[in-house]
């Protein structure tokens, strides 16, 4: 099936205004998002969905292809579904733009899970939770039903079939969506399963706030610190 990888992009973020052109470690962090989305083998593009001319001419110094959209959208999911709308792709994945750390498996395990369920409709991916992220409101936790007993840690990507992609921004927000804040749980609300992929050996730190910025630059600081193989 062919995918395509979107990053939504916006300048005017509540809790981090002007997020995506952030610097970390010399780069804006939208520029690591596709460099690391880049490395996917399940997708055949990876575009910037924004509607602020200031990070669409970041991305084209880096060599970003840009899909402008409008400014009326109410979340990234109703950005990413404007530009799917113009696509052919069977296969949609939204990938966050504050998780500068994302690579390219990561994305590919969340494709493979949902191309392994022909019933799921979507999916995402998660990892076991680190204990200092427990009661960080910022880190969005999930509980897979198979391992009731384990918590993990959210990673913020989500694959769409396109179809459905294109109904869920359709559908009514719900009470659970609204309290958290979290467009995820509307399709669970509304009875669509989302199917999760677990990944191992990577950690995501996703950039929520300023001062999550130092905990990337130093986990990028050690990875650059240890001896090539």
């Amino acid at each position: 099936m062919s995918a395509v990888g979107l990053i939504p992009a916006r300048h005017a973020a509540a809790r981090f205004p002007g997020k995506p052109l952030s610097p970390i470690a010399g780069k804006p962090m939208i520029q690591h998002v596709w460099e690391g989305a880049r490395q996917a083998k399940r997708l055949r593009e990876v575009i910037v969905a924004t509607d602020d001319e200031r990070i669409a001419e970041a991305c084209s110094r880096f060599g970003a292809p840009v899909a402008m959209t409008s400014t009326d959208h109410p979340t990234g999911t109703d950005r990413l579904a404007e530009v799917a709308a113009a696509l052919d792709d069977e296969i949609v994945v939204n990938i966050q733009g504050d998780e500068p750390l994302i690579r390219g498996f990561v994305i590919d395990a969340a494709v493979d899970a949902l191309a392994a369920e022909p019933e799921a409709v979507m999916s995402t991916v998660v990892h076991a939770a680190e204990l200092d992220g427990l009661d960080d409101p910022n880190r969005v936790k999930a509980v897979l039903d198979r391992r009731g007993r384990a918590l993990w840690h959210h990673v913020g990507i989500y694959v769409y079939r396109r179809p459905f992609l294109l109904d869920f921004v359709g559908l009514a927000r719900t009470p659970a969506e609204r309290a958290e804040g979290l467009e995820q749980l509307r399709a669970l609300e509304h009875g669509f399963a989302i199917q999760a992929a677990v990944v191992e050996g990577w950690r995501s730190i996703s950039v929520d706030v300023p001062e999550d910025v130092a905990r990337v630059e130093a986990v990028l600081a050690e990875a650059a610190r240890r001896p090539r193989r």
